[in-house]
């Protein structure tokens, strides 16, 4: 079972849906780039995800964002 994404992992997450570059994120979120990518590579890691794509459509799967 794969564990609930955190507060933060979600609003990652809809960052990513949205297009928003890791440069982006960061901005967006008050973090360095660097962090925005751990964040990134880290929902990969816990979803089994490996691919940007994967991680939209599972955004749109689990309706954290809208089609």
């Amino acid at each position: 079972m794969i564990e609930p994404l955190t507060g933060r992992e979600r609003e990652v997450l809809t960052l990513i849906a949205d297009s928003k570059t890791t440069k982006e994120i960061a901005v967006i979120l008050g973090v360095s780039a660097k962090t925005a990518d751990s964040h990134r590579t880290n929902l990969m890691g816990k979803l089994g995800i490996h691919s940007t794509a994967g991680l939209v459509r599972y955004a749109i799967r689990a309706g954290i964002v809208e089609p």
